[in-house]
């Protein structure tokens, strides 16, 4: 597998390439966004890893580029921990967000555990489960694309895998830390702020009216579930 580490500080792409290489990774690495993106369009890169306060270019736009070709895993790793920088790169679609300083195995488990989840999306189904339709809504599963009214719906991965929940299990009622565990994989770990921006975001692609949803329901005090309340199609 390949991974990209982009970082305007050496010591830290030389640690965690260390580290990364010690568990059987290729790693390509950048000091900036532009040398980043540049890496990305050349090689068959799987998973990134970005620093936000880049030259060039930062990684909050490296994101909004990579997103507009790629679905790849996208983890940030940086010293701007704030909930509104946090936020923000969730929305933007990256897949989990590292504060420095971090710690070596945990990074390398959470790269792991990326991979391992995108594969499983990514790999072949059955003919007979790649397809799921409910009201307006289908999911083709092995391209790993979601349409609304025939029209392909642009989501982020993990926005996809959210849906996907969802549709594999219309009418269930899901609480935050269940979409967080299934989707993110974590099972100890848990921010409800990541799932409701995500939340927001498939809102934002499915309904007519994000505000008056036909669709995604929100359970007061519980959570979230699929519940299609428009015309039938």
């Amino acid at each position: 597998m390949n991974i990209l580490i982009a970082d305007d500080e050496q010591d830290i792409r030389n640690l965690v390439k260390i580290s990364l290489e010690e568990n059987g990774y290729t790693v390509f690495t950048a000091q900036n966004g532009k040398e980043a993106w540049d890496i990305l369009t050349a090689e068959d890169i799987h998973l990134a890893i970005l620093d936000v306060m880049m030259p060039l270019m930062d990684g909050f736009n490296l994101l909004r580029k990579i997103r507009e070709h790629s679905t790849i895993p996208v983890i940030f790793l940086t010293a701007r921990n704030d909930d509104m920088d946090k936020v923000l790169g969730l929305g933007l679609g990256a897949d989990d967000y590292i504060a420095k300083p971090f710690s070596n195995a945990e990074l390398v488990a959470r790269v792991g555990a990326q991979l391992r989840r995108n594969n499983e999306y990514l790999s072949p189904k059955k003919k007979s489960d790649a397809n799921i339709t409910y009201g307006n809504l289908s999911i083709d599963k092995e391209k790993c694309c979601a349409f609304k009214n025939g029209e392909l719906i642009e989501l982020g991965a993990k926005e996809y895998k959210l849906l996907l929940q969802f549709m594999e299990h219309p009418e269930r009622v899901f609480t935050k830390r269940q979409l967080y565990q299934a989707v993110w994989g974590e099972e100890y770990y848990f921010d409800d702020n990541t799932v409701m921006v995500h939340i927001s975001r498939i809102r934002n692609r499915i309904e007519d009216d994000p505000q008056n949803p036909k669709y995604l329901k929100t359970i007061r005090g519980i959570g979230y579930k699929l519940h299609y309340t428009g015309e039938k199609p």
